[in-house]
């Protein structure tokens, strides 16, 4: 009895031990190297840790429980507790085994279970092909995703505008940490892609703060609210890591301009019991390139005088600075959580990035401005050289998000926040000249202070999710937001008369403060029918204070073809609210203007100014989609995938940026139109207006093959990405006081823009060759043709002609070249040679008739390929401690 009763204790004793039992061991990848950062969890609990710097760890584990091992970039295992060590060995796997954020709030799900296209890019992926920025990094390594910088197109030139699909930036949503990122300040309104549009400003997010990279390639408003028409971005920013890591790279261009350096720093550190901070510092600067033309003495005019042609002759590029900008960037950014208890979690993240930035105006040649020449002010009439102004901007971003999540009995989950995003762009125009004060006073300014603008966002957000069974899983929740923008008025001399030279200060007139609230509530149902058949549907209602509300549904489905494949399709319907910029936006700026070889003054009046109203222009409202996308995706073995999905995108009532609605020419005639303009001081204007529709169709695909041995310790990863899309405008809306006086208030050339301006094709080939002391990448870009549109010519017989030939630009092959190695484990080098070939887009021709400004542009600023800066060469070192 006494030797049974022994027996119960030491067994029961023993049990207690196992139920807490520290489990520990290394993580290797399948070099048998170290693997840092990755995620352990017990299977089906909320326990969980990370691998440190040496890819150790410890958790508490039962025995017989189930350890779930996953890294981005890695194929994901499950292993068994059997003791009290548990070593790992991970493959360098393909997207579709790993557990995405976005897309669903009730289950995670892995993107083959999805039933949507959804990108995982990691960052060593991301950052693999040596860009410099977070928007050039996703325009080469994500097909149907495109930014390029703009050349002298004023604060335009400071953000470049970046879209998914080609529907323009207003229409992709971005998310950070699943929270929504607020809008830039600015609205794009040169003659660029995306025009008349507000995007997000990426270059204030930094790569070194990010995880990965989620994109869903999908309308999803019904699940996140306005913009998502093409898709969502979210940007998952790291967590606790036990490492730091300090880089730095330095880069030049070929033609010896354009040198850019970076460094940033990323730690983790632990606070309290059981929290984690993760810090990143940044710093970024760039210099200026140049690709101007050199058009020389061919652009005097007949009765050129002697300062001048002797100006053109010494300078054929007529002191022209054609790229991309001056920029210097520093950013900070914090992401922290702590438990509360057993059952909750309280977390919040920040972001501060302050950067300054100056592009450059046309140069005011010589026989442009002869009013100031003929003043003697800056020199002697016979000695004047003309001035060329800078455009520079200070552009401040925060965002800054609070919440808690936590769960009440059941498996009910609830994560409360309140977010405040802000962006503020204030501007400085420098070497310049305003000509009416000089005309007036006999000398002016030559730096002006014209004003900025200003958005921030409030948002407080609860969601609640639950998994009800195997086969029902549900989430539903509350938005409200409030936005408010501001414009800031100039210095007085800024606005004075015409106002400075270049742009135009912002008037006391065009000055002010508007803002708006929105509410909305949102449900999403998944029915896992059998463990293959996936049904989901989802809703939301919005209202907004300015212009009334919206309803969006989605139905999608996802049938899985055994363990490896599955196919998909949703239909959604969307929204995205005109932006506050859009509607109350109004001022001055000097731009060229068909006709004219130098820049002219002209205005945008907002949408509810009276004189616009009169027009027959409406208030602004809301556009609307029609989403539908099918496709399928298999996974061959561990490491051979692929996917395709094909897509279809209506949106009704676009928000377009009008035409320049100017003079006849005819000065014995005034018509209604024509006495708006003289009212306002200017000689052409621009407005806001609902009136677009366009049909967007298209195809993604994506191939993945990896871990293809080459000799004992090395491997080759390649992967094939193409997008192919159209977009073409059904129709055109035009109010009948404008239509009735014979104006067309979105010309062939604005319609270019919007069908023409970025690639209808582009394939992106990986080859990533590994091994154990050095890496070797090759991947090549191939941007597929582009048109500058001619200018209109005006109406014949009911259709609209061209004044000049539209020019098709050639497909362009982008290749670039890495090499990395790896003097220990925590120190490697990286060599980088951005566009190999040194490849240009086709040079524009005269008979595009297009704004070149007499040869001065090389290369179209209207359409975008793959930029204009050729080849560049970087240099870094990564160090891991």
């Amino acid at each position: 009895m006494i030797k049974n009763y022994l027996t119960i204790v030491m067994i029961y004793f023993c049990s207690i031990a196992f139920v807490n039992a520290q489990v520990s061991g290394t993580v290797v990848d399948e070099n048998s190297q170290p693997l840092p950062g990755v995620s352990i969890v017990v299977k089906g609990t909320s326990t969980g840790t990370t691998s440190d710097f040496d890819g150790k760890y410890s958790i508490n584990a039962n025995q017989g429980d189930v350890l779930v091992f996953s890294y981005v970039g890695y194929n994901s295992q499950e292993l068994t507790v059997n003791g009290s060590v548990l070593d790992v060995s991970m493959q360098a796997g393909v997207a579709l085994d790993e557990v995405v954020l976005i897309g669903n709030r009730a289950k995670p799900r892995t993107i083959l279970d999805s039933p949507v296209p959804i990108d995982n890019i990691g960052i060593n992926e991301l950052t693999s092909g040596g860009q410099p920025t977070l928007e050039a990094m996703l325009t080469f390594k994500v097909p149907s995703f495109n930014a390029q910088p703009q050349a002298i197109s004023d604060a335009t030139a400071h953000y470049d505008p970046a879209d998914l699909r080609g529907l323009g930036p207003s229409r992709t949503l971005v998310l950070v940490n699943g929270k929504r990122k607020n809008q830039s300040a600015q609205v794009y309104l040169n003659r660029t892609p995306g025009k008349g549009e507000v995007g997000i400003d990426l270059k204030s997010i930094p790569t070194a703060a990010v995880e990965r990279v989620e994109i869903l390639r999908d309308g999803a408003s019904a699940q996140y609210g306005s913009d998502a028409i093409a898709g969502v971005i979210n940007m998952v920013l790291k967590k606790d890591v036990d490492y730091s890591v300090f880089s730095t790279k330095a880069g030049i261009t070929s033609e010896g301009d354009g040198f850019n350096f970076a460094t940033d720093f990323n730690t983790g550190l632990t606070f309290g019991d059981g929290g984690y901070i993760n810090l990143t510092l940044g710093y970024y600067n760039q210099e200026f390139t140049n690709r101007a033309g050199t058009p020389g003495i061919a652009d005097l005019p007949s009765d050129a005088r002697p300062n001048e042609i002797a100006w053109a002759q010494n300078n054929p590029d007529l002191g022209m600075k054609v790229g991309q900008p001056d920029l210097e960037k520093g950013d900070l950014f914090v992401n922290l959580s702590h438990p509360m208890g057993e059952n909750a979690e309280f977390y919040s993240f920040h972001g501060y990035t302050l950067r300054t930035g100056r592009s450059f105006a046309y140069y005011r040649a010589p026989y442009w401005r002869r009013d100031v020449a003929d003043a003697d002010f800056i020199t002697r009439s016979e000695d004047f050289q003309g001035y060329q102004p800078t455009f520079e901007a200070r552009i401040k971003d925060h965002l800054n998000v609070g919440g808690i999540k936590f769960e009440v009995g059941d498996g009910w989950n609830f994560d409360t926040s309140l977010t405040y995003g802000s962006n503020s762009v204030s501007y400085t125009v420098n070497n310049s000249v305003n000509r009416n004060y000089l005309a007036d006073h006999g000398t002016s300014p030559r730096t002006f202070k014209p004003g900025g603008y200003s958005l921030n966002n409030v948002i407080g957000n609860l969601d609640v999710s639950k998994v009800f069974s195997d086969m029902i899983s549900g989430s539903f929740g509350l938005e409200y937001k409030k936005e408010t923008f501001k414009a800031i008025e100039g210095d007085p001399l800024s606005y004075y008369g015409s106002g400075s030279d270049s742009f135009a200060g912002i008037k006391p007139a065009e000055a002010g403060e508007w803002d708006r609230n929105n509410f909305a509530a949102y449900a999403g149902l998944d029915f896992d029918i059998t463990e293959d058949l996936l049904i989901g549907v989802a809703g939301r209602y919005e209202d907004f204070s300015d212009f009334g509300d919206n309803f969006s549904w989605k139905i999608n489905g996802r049938y899985k073809l055994g363990e490896d494949g599955a196919i998909r399709a949703s239909y959604s319907t969307g929204f995205r609210a005109p932006t506050l910029h859009q509607r109350h936006l109004t001022n001055s700026q000097y731009i060229i203007v068909a006709g004219s070889s130098e820049p002219l003054l002209q205005g945008t009046l907002a949408n509810n100014n009276p004189a616009v109203q009169a027009l027959g222009v409406p208030n602004l409202f809301a556009e609307t989609s029609k989403n539908f996308s099918a496709g399928l995706t298999y996974k061959f073995d561990t490491n051979f995938s692929a996917s395709l999905d094909f897509y279809q995108i209506k949106v009704d009532d676009r928000v377009l940026f009008s035409s320049q609605i100017g003079s006849d020419g005819d000065d014995t005639t005034t018509n209604q139109v024509e006495q708006i303009l003289e009212d306002n001081n200017v000689v052409a204007v621009q407005f806001f207006i609902n009136a677009g529709d366009t049909k967007t169709t298209g195809a993604d695909f994506v191939l993945n093959y990896r871990n293809i041995e080459i000799g004992a310790d090395s491997r080759l990863h390649t992967s094939l990405a193409a997008n192919f899309n159209t977009t073409k405008i059904d129709a055109i809306t035009t109010p009948d006081a404008l239509a009735a006086n014979g104006y067309n208030i979105f010309t062939r050339e604005e319609k270019g823009l919007i069908t023409n301006s970025r690639p209808k094709s582009k394939f992106i080939l990986a080859l990533d060759y590994e091994a154990e002391k050095f890496n070797i990448g090759l991947y090549n870009t191939l941007f597929g043709k582009v048109t500058i549109t001619a200018p209109s010519g005006g109406t014949v017989n009911g259709v609209e002609t061209a004044n000049g030939v539209d020019q098709e630009l050639s497909s362009k092959l982008a290749t670039d070249l890495s090499f990395s190695y790896k003097f220990t484990d925590k120190l490697s080098l990286t060599a980088i040679v951005n566009n190999l070939f040194d490849v240009y887009p086709d040079v524009t021709k005269a008979s595009t008739n297009t704004a070149q400004a007499g040869s001065r542009f090389v290369y179209s600023s209207e359409v975008q390929q793959l930029g204009q800066l050729g080849t560049n060469y970087s240099i870094g070192l990564n160090y891991r401690f």
